[in-house]
């Protein structure tokens, strides 16, 4: 195996545990730090794809600003557990419904990839997701639009 897959798999685990302890934690702010986590797996994602742009901004705007801002307002509600209204059965039912839903989406998904299976994927090697290009085209093509 390659070290770009292992980085891979590493970045798709931590992704995916950071997701679920998202939805899973009972703490507000313990959800909101697994989602920064999340978010700088998504980076790292970004990374492996040759995106150094995307990457940047979702570190600086995603796990920074609006994260610190989710942060700040779940501490201003002072949010308690004691506190919560009782989840009532159709609520849960509404739940199970749409998570059902879901997943049969993604069975759905996974059924049709696999038919495409034994087909290469097509790439080009460029320079496409780095910062140069796009900082060259935004100076030379689009600068009066970008002031």
């Amino acid at each position: 195996m390659d070290i770009l897959q292992i980085i891979f798999w590493i970045l798709t685990v931590m992704a995916i545990g950071c997701a679920l302890g998202v939805v899973l934690s009972r703490n507000p702010v313990n959800s909101v730090i697994f989602l920064i986590l999340t978010f700088f797996a998504i980076s790292g994602h970004y990374l492996l794809l040759n995106a150094q742009f995307l990457a940047i901004v979702n570190i600086i705007v995603y796990a920074g600003a609006i994260m610190v801002l989710f942060l700040f307002v779940i501490m201003l509600m002072n949010v308690q557990s004691d506190k919560e209204p009782q989840k009532k059965l159709l609520i849960k039912f509404i739940g199970v419904l749409s998570g059902g839903s879901l997943l049969i989406l993604l069975i759905a998904l996974v059924k049709q990839t696999a038919q495409l299976e034994g087909k290469q994927v097509l790439m080009k090697e460029g320079t496409i997701g780095l910062i140069h290009p796009l900082g060259k085209a935004l100076f030379n093509d689009y600068v009066l639009p970008f002031e």
